[in-house]
């Protein structure tokens, strides 16, 4: 069987788009695998919202970022990327949060050139560190890796505060310090990603952040001018919450948990999704024989 970091390689490198949804625990990876998707993109903001209610300014440490992704890993068969933010100090932490993350089953990682504490890339006031300590960064990931084919997704921040330029200089200096894929983060037109993609030698990534500066891009246009993966970090985030406020409010007023039953995913299904089924399967086979032999000496 191919190793996941294989899979998660080939499909970044082969020709058309790869959509990586984002995943903040396990039961919304096993819903993304369900849905079909062939990769997962950790979300560090749904990760920090989730685990602490706080935002996405390097809040968790590496050892809880980890923790995490080996759930969310786990609980799937499809590649599962991390989110390895600014890597967690300098280049040294970042040797370490390659070899944690790739430990906990993780297919890849992100890596990003803000200074820490770093925030969501679909702020204002960001700041990228140099592009030495960047690269340095970069080398000492791809140094780190058991497996060469864990994905290192060098992810740049430049746009915002030095242009399309810097960016395509930056992403060219990851590729050849070992980087597999360069993320452009924050590009809010399609004539900004084509530049990207023209300039920078290897594959491009971008995301699609709603209510944040790419929200009005279409996976289509994406693929037509050669984008090789999208991750959607915030789409199961943004639509479990306004569901949950939505079924908490009516339910309130109403005093009727059915009014909102067509709403909630059903009950079985939670239970066959979370693999319920496998549990009692195991309960016949050992727990079964063992209270027929209790009942015996009993009689």
């Amino acid at each position: 069987m191919m190793r996941k970091t294989t899979r998660l390689r080939h499909l970044i490198e082969q020709p058309g788009l790869l959509e990586m949804p984002g995943a903040y625990e396990p039961m919304g990876a096993k819903l993304i695998e369900k849905a079909g998707f062939e990769a997962i993109q950790c979300s560090g903001l749904g990760i920090s919202a989730t685990y602490l209610g706080l935002p996405d300014y390097s809040m968790l440490a590496m050892s809880d970022m980890v923790a995490a992704t080996r759930l969310i890993a786990s609980a799937v068969d499809i590649p599962v990327m991390a989110d390895g933010d600014t890597g967690f100090g300098n280049a040294v932490n970042v040797f370490y949060a390659v070899q944690a993350f790739e430990a906990a089953g993780a297919a890849g990682m992100n890596l990003e050139d803000q200074v820490m504490p770093k925030r969501c890339g679909h702020l204002d006031g960001k700041q990228v560190v140099s592009l030495e300590e960047a690269v340095a960064k970069i080398s000492a990931a791809c140094a780190a890796r058991r497996d060469p084919d864990f994905v290192i997704n060098a992810r740049t921040d430049a746009l915002a505060s030095h242009g399309i330029d810097e960016v395509i200089r930056r992403g060219n200096a990851y590729l050849e310090a070992g980087a597999t894929m360069v993320f452009v983060e924050g590009a809010a037109t399609l004539d900004l990603i084509a530049q990207a993609v023209r300039g920078i030698r290897g594959p491009v990534g971008v995301n699609i952040v709603h209510g944040g500066k790419s929200q009005d891009l279409d996976l289509p246009e994406l693929k037509a001018i050669g984008v090789a993966r999208v991750s959607l970090p915030g789409l199961l985030l943004g639509a479990a919450w306004q569901a949950i406020a939505e079924v908490l409010d009516e339910v309130r007023e109403s005093g009727r948990v059915a009014a909102v039953a067509s709403r909630m995913h059903p009950f079985t299904a939670i239970h066959q999704l979370m693999g319920t089924p496998d549990v009692t399967a195991l309960e016949e086979r050992f727990l079964a024989p063992l209270k027929s032999v209790t009942e015996g000496l009993r009689a």
